[in-house]
């Protein structure tokens, strides 16, 4: 009963403080929304592809791999890729690099050959991917032609001649930017939760009502476990706040599986409002607030709060502090689930975080222990 008292009174002064309440819901709301009209185009998935025009030199002497490369380019020319034959005089890599073709592919004896473009990369990467689906076949046809001579064709003839094959978890579902920026900024907000667990103990200190609650009937185990409730439900009403405005105002969409994506956040807030308070007893007076409110702000940068950040940061720097980022892991599980309804995305999420908050929680309680108030 004494926790319960102590969370509602902590849930109480929290609400009260309207300043910083109505900044922790207007900031993201306002954020979300000019993210996701700013950079509207940078999430459209439309991408129109025209023919792609190919160059060839064929110096295999006309033998089989020359045979079967010419009924290739047969096939995929009624897909919009034409392969055209180098002429005399003219310098493959220079014509791609000149922009006139999208690729340059030398047939000699020894194999294929492809010089893509560094300035079309989506066309490179298709006719890289038509010739890799045509290099395997007629890899498997010379191993049967050693063979039984007589099945070489059936092997072509297996599966077709699709070249390419597109594959997608939901086609008529994917981000857009307010979806993007519902999501980003919920996870945000989650993680603000450590600002707040910085102020519990440190609140009642300036208030002059920590010796008051040391004297009172009341276990210090009640008391630091009431304040962690009230803070943790706080905190996360105004999370729920952000994901329903989102939805039903922005209509951003949230997937079927909201009670999988309410418990990642959980988990979250948890571990958020346990780093809080962690480094409030680890840090002496006003500069663990400070401290803690830049790492927070790094926390969501380095995590694509503000901008995406895709798998193309590398292993160096980068890329470390970006797979560091609580808000990092957060983003990443719950587009799994919400976009690939990838549900087992989301328990390592959720496993990392109580892990992490069971280590900050008992930092704490060691620390507090070692106290004689608060």
């Amino acid at each position: 009963m004494n926790i319960l008292s102590i969370a509602l009174k902590e849930m109480k002064q929290s609400i009260r403080n309207r300043r910083t309440l109505l900044f922790t819901l207007a900031f993201p709301i306002v954020l979300m929304l000019i993210l996701g009209l700013a950079l509207t185009n940078a999430f459209s998935s439309n991408v129109s592809i025209g023919d792609l025009k190919v160059v060839l030199k064929d110096s295999s002497g006309g033998g089989q791999l020359s045979q079967a490369f010419t009924g290739f380019t047969k096939e995929v020319g009624k897909m919009g890729v034409t392969f055209e034959s180098l002429k005399s005089g003219m310098n493959g890599r220079e014509e791609v690099q000149n922009g006139r073709y999208v690729d340059y592919v030398e047939l000699t004896d020894q194999g294929i050959s492809l010089y893509g473009s560094s300035r079309d990369t989506i066309e490179s990467n298709i006719v890289q991917g038509m010739l890799a689906s045509f290099t395997d076949k007629y890899n498997a046809a010379s191993a049967v032609a050693q063979i039984e001579p007589t099945k070489t064709e059936a092997v072509f003839a297996s599966g077709g001649h699709d070249y390419i094959k597109e594959t997608s978890v939901n086609p008529d579902r994917t981000p857009g930017s307010i979806d993007y920026y519902a999501l980003a900024m919920t996870v945000m907000i989650g993680m603000w939760a450590a600002m707040a667990g910085s102020h519990i103990i440190k609140g009642e200190i300036t208030r002059g009502t920590a010796v008051r609650l040391v004297i009172a009937p009341v276990r210090k185990s009640e008391i630091f476990t009431g304040m962690i409730l009230g803070g943790i439900v706080t905190n996360m009403l105004c999370v729920i706040a952000i994901i329903l405005f989102s939805k039903y105002v922005f209509k951003a969409y949230w997937g079927s599986h909201m009670g999988i994506v309410l418990i990642v956040l959980l988990s979250e807030v948890i571990m958020a409002m346990s780093l809080g308070l962690a480094a409030s007893y680890l840090l002496k007076g006003a500069v663990s607030s400070g401290i803690i409110s830049i790492v927070v702000q790094l926390m969501s940068f380095f995590g694509g709060a503000y901008f995406p950040i895709g798998n193309e940061t590398g292993g160096g720097m980068m890329g470390f502090l970006v797979n560091l980022s609580p808000v990092r892991w957060a983003n990443h599980g719950l587009t799994e689930v919400i976009y690939g309804n990838t549900v087992s995305a989301a328990w390592p999420v959720v496993g990392l975080n109580i892990g992490f908050a069971v280590l900050f929680l008992g930092a704490s309680i060691f620390m507090m222990r070692r106290r004689e108030g608060l």
